[in-house]
């Protein structure tokens, strides 16, 4: 049977970076309120001009590098982005062209936070197949330019930034499953209430910001994080005490918290990074990834559970011996 496996991991996070004290002098919050909330101390901003692809093919190179292949050995590129370069063609689209890739197929995935994951599912299933062997998987987004700088309720809690992983097709099992799901009925509660079609000037963008209901995204993520959790154990017959890192999808430090306390896990085999990326939604979990890989708190061999909950809601786990 063929497996895929996880070859290579690369990020990118912009040059600048906004501190809990910035914001102080823009808006009615302080660093103490942002941390005893979020766990959030800085977020990584955009520079004018920087687009979810700049930072997608920078993580993309990197992944790149550390798996030792060329770009003409990508045979599949999947983007998982909110916040893509244009309404079309697809992210994945304009990073096959600036790859210098041709044919292959590549798109998007809206999947909000859940995006990589989502995406990294679908990778797993083509390599599973044969349709794929070489996999470019990312998440990149740019939330900066969908958040209100003036609502203190969301603006401390986005950034920017960009993760990547290239998976192989492999005689080892690597990605040992992965579960996706949604959820429509909670739309409201998380959403960009404008787009395109929402009136008929067509394409509408101002206003158009991130809106949430804190309280109940909270409950629901508390509760979703941890039945994934339980059905991706049950499924592979695993158990929890058997997972060496948790990768959660990086929104809140009390989300993190309370996903590891459900698994009984101690934080010190939770790769954490919300404090230096803030929620970087689709890119969280591939730059948490990045960042435990390259300082060498996982090794080969390790078993990982990647989490993720997101806007729609969508929700979705993927187990992986690394």
């Amino acid at each position: 049977m063929t497996y895929s496996r996880i070859a290579g991991t690369g990020a990118y996070l912009p040059e600048k970076v906004v501190a809990n004290k910035d914001l102080e002098k823009s808006m009615e919050t302080s660093d103490e309120w942002i941390r005893e909330r979020t766990g959030i101390c800085r977020r990584h901003i955009a520079a004018d001009g920087e687009t979810c692809s700049d930072m997608a093919l920078a993580a993309a190179r990197q992944a790149m590098e550390m798996a030792e292949i060329e770009a003409t050995a990508i045979d599949l590129i999947i983007v998982g982005t909110v916040t893509p370069d244009k309404l079309f063609p697809s992210t994945a689209c304009i990073i096959q062209r600036r790859l210098g890739i041709h044919g292959c197929p590549a798109f998007d995935i809206q999947a909000a936070c859940s995006g990589f994951v989502y995406a990294l599912d679908v990778a797993n299933r083509q390599i599973q197949t044969g349709a794929a062997t070489t996999a470019l998987v990312i998440g990149s987004e740019v939330l900066s330019r969908i958040t209100d700088w003036e609502d203190r309720g969301t603006a401390v809690l986005f950034g920017d930034g960009a993760g990547a992983v290239i998976l192989q097709a492999s005689d080892e099992q690597g990605i040992i499953s992965t579960h996706i799901h949604s959820d429509g009925q909670y739309e409201d509660l998380l959403h960009v209430p404008q787009g395109f079609g929402t009136s008929s000037d067509g394409l509408r963008t101002e206003g158009a910001f991130i809106q949430m209901d804190g309280n109940a995204v909270f409950r629901r993520a508390v509760a979703t994080l941890g039945s994934i959790a339980r059905e991706t154990l049950a499924g592979n017959g695993i158990d929890k005490h058997d997972i060496d890192w948790l990768i959660p999808h990086q929104a809140n430090l009390r989300i993190i918290s309370a996903a590891a306390k459900k698994l009984d896990l101690s934080m010190d085999h939770v790769v954490v990074t919300v404090d230096e990326h803030a929620n970087t939604s689709s890119a969280s979990i591939p730059l948490a990834l990045n960042t435990a890989v390259r300082d060498g708190r996982i090794q080969r061999g390790q078993l990982l559970l990647f989490e993720a909950f997101g806007a729609g809601f969508t929700w979705g786990s993927a187990l992986i011996r690394f």
